[in-house]
């Protein structure tokens, strides 16, 4: 089981799942945090392009930018995959 980062705190999923670009059609296989973290790069990015203004915009941002540098770190190959 990888790790849950510190400044996560978004639901940890108990599962991992089979994740698919959704513009490749290419997939990865993530275990639970993997795709806990990856579900919340996801939201955040619909919530701050679609809801957000101003600070809170930018505050997800930040969220948003430390779950993409840590998917980098963690699993580069589903990171290019998924999220580059």
């Amino acid at each position: 089981m990888t790790n849950i980062p510190e400044w996560f705190e978004g639901e940890v999923y108990a599962e991992g799942s089979l994740v698919e670009n959704p513009f490749s059609g290419e997939c990865c296989e993530l275990n639970n945090v993997e795709v806990s973290i990856y579900d919340f790069i996801m939201g955040a990015n619909l919530f701050a392009e679609t809801y957000a203004e101003g600070p809170v915009r930018d505050k997800i941002y930040s969220d948003m930018r430390k779950g993409l540098d840590w998917f980098r770190q963690n699993n580069p190959e589903a990171y290019m995959v998924l999220l580059d």
